[in-house]
Formats: C-alpha cells, sequence, structure tokens
C-alpha cells in the first residue's frame, strides 16, 4: 500500500486536464485517462481530447487508443488499467487518472462485477433487433427479462439497454442477479478529488467551450464520420447534434445551442453521480493541488 493513484474528476468542461498535468508534472508521473470518448481515434474535438501540446507535457495512457468501430467497456478499462498499473509503479509512487466518466471511475476505484463475455452471435441479434424493431423493443425485452435493472436506467440510453439485453441473453439469469455492488480490495492507495466551481460559472464555462470546439472545426470534424453516424462510439453530445444538421432535422443555431444545453444536462448528472461518493473531496481547480500535495503529505506520515 506504498502506491497511490490520485483520482482527479468531477463534471465537463470544470479543467480536470490543466489539474491533472501539473500534478503530473509535480510528481513526475503519468496519467491515466478515464473518458470514455477521448479512447476513440478521430474526434478530437468532439471529445475536448487532451491537445498535442498536453500530451507532450506529460505521459497519458488511453487517449486515442481505440478506431471508432471498436467496442470498449468500463469492464475492460478495469482489465487495462490494473494491468498497466505495475509498470507504472516501478517508475514511481504516484499515478494520476484523470476523467469524468463515471464507470470508468468506478471501475478501477471499486471494480466491476465479473460478467459473461458477449459472444459475436448475442451481440449481433441485438444490434439487429435494434435497427429492425427500434430501441423500444429492446426496453420492453430488457423489462421482462430483468425488471430491477430496467427500472435503474435511463430507457434512451441505447447503449445500457442494449448491453443489459445482451447479458440477459448470454448469461441466461437476470443481470442484476450478477452484480454484486462489493468494492474489491486494491493493493494501492486511493485519493479521489473533485473539481467544481459555482453552477453559473460552469455553465458559462461549458458555453464557451462549445463555441471554441465549433470555431475549431467540430461540423468538419463530424461530416468526415458522418458515414459511421450508427457506431456507438459516436452516440454522443456534439456528434448527435451536428449529425442533425447534416440530416436536415436542426439548423445550425439550434444545433450549437442544444449541444451546449445537453453539455450541461450531463454536467449536472456527473454532479449528482459522484456527490454520492463519500470517499470524494470537494475542491476548486485552484485548490487542487495543495489539496492532494497534503493528502499524500498526510498518508506517508
Amino acid at each position: 500500500m506504498d502506491k497511490t493513484l490520485i483520482v482527479i474528476t468531477g463534471p465537463t468542461g470544470v479543467g480536470k486536464t490543466a489539474t491533472a498535468i501539473e500534478l503530473a508534472q509535480r510528481l513526475h508521473c503519468d496519467i491515466i485517462n478515464a473518458d470514455s470518448r477521448q479512447i476513440y481515434r478521430g474526434i478530437p474535438i468532439c471529445t475536448a481530447a487532451p491537445t498535442p501540446e498536453e500530451l507532450a507535457a506529460a505521459r497519458h495512457h488511453f487517449v486515442a487508443f481505440k478506431e471508432l468501430d471498436e467496442s470498449y467497456s468500463a469492464a475492460q478499462f478495469e482489465t487495462d488499467v490494473m494491468a498497466l498499473l505495475p509498470s507504472l509503479w516501478q517508475q514511481g509512487d504516484y499515478a494520476v487518472m484523470c476523467g469524468g466518466s463515471m464507470l470508468y471511475v468506478d471501475a478501477v476505484c471499486r471494480g466491476i462485477d465479473q460478467l459473461p463475455d458477449i459472444s459475436p452471435e448475442v451481440r449481433a441479434a441485438v444490434k439487429e433487433k435494434l435497427q429492425r424493431e427500434g430501441l423500444e423493443s429492446l426496453v420492453e425485452e430488457l423489462e421482462r427479462l430483468d425488471p430491477q435493472y430496467a427500472a435503474t436506467i435511463d430507457h434512451k440510453n441505447t447503449s445500457r439497454v442494449c448491453h443489459g439485453v445482451e447479458i440477459c441473453r448470454q448469461a441466461g439469469v437476470p443481470y442484476s442477479t450478477l452484480r454484486t455492488g462489493r468494492a474489491k480490495e486494491r493493493d494501492f492507495k486511493i485519493v479521489k478529488i473533485a473539481l467544481n466551481i459555482e453552477r453559473e460559472q460552469l455553465f458559462e464555462r461549458i458555453n464557451r467551450r462549445v463555441d471554441r470546439m465549433v470555431e475549431a472545426g467540430l461540423e468538419q470534424e463530424a461530416r468526415s464520420v458522418y458515414h459511421l453516424r450508427h457506431l456507438n462510439s459516436l452516440n454522443t453530445v456534439g456528434m448527435k447534434e451536428m449529425f442533425a444538421i447534416f440530416d436536415g432535422t436542426m439548423d445550425r443555431h439550434t444545433a450549437i445551442e442544444r449541444m451546449k444545453k445537453n453539455t450541461r444536462v450531463y454536467a449536472k448528472k456527473q454532479l449528482t453521480w459522484y456527490r454520492r461518493d463519500p470517499e470524494i473531496t470537494w475542491v476548486t481547480p485552484d485548490e487542487a493541488i495543495s489539496t492532494v500535495l497534503s493528502k499524500i503529505d498526510t498518508a506517508k506520515n
């Protein structure tokens, strides 16, 4: 337990990347990306991925390492991070994990229950049903196979609904019966820091960031992957609104304003999720570095 994973999380747009880089530089350690969209290549503007300059400032892992058509999950992220950490511990006593994807952060900090691997046949069958009958049909199947799990998820979240149906079909039992909710023991310390600022200030930062993304070429980036719009990796804020422009169902101004609103809604969901975690210390970005250094100094003593 002489090694420490420092988690920098919080709502989108709050300044996690800059904080993580400064901390990694001070502690001479690497950064583990915990953003479920930044893992994909080809959409750096939409996902607000670290810039080349930021990537050069500190060594990052799990950034732009998957193709858009490759599947990935929080469970696989847990496996990959746990496989990476021993090599990072050989370099030093610290590693920084930065990102706002709630399930990814929990996967490493608490662990994910062992679930059956989904066969290509099951995955293809669920996908085919989705395309043929629509999401509502899969929601109805999930409510029949596992009403307990179905009651806990957003029925408009295609990924969650499909995943639940896949697990039920593959395991032959309700998904909820496989979820223990017990945290796994880790052989390293975990320091969790969540950044936050005043709600009005956060929302203004989000609005400005969307404007910068548009100026940086978001529309062109979205057009370059428009032919892949059916992929789950592109079912994300930013791409959905741009695709609506291309489909002719939304004008450009409305799409940009909707993107700002949807990002603000996502930030509120992140805040709600993380406030349930008693292990998190909440700080402003300006307080983050000193708070982390104080915590690890206290742990040493």
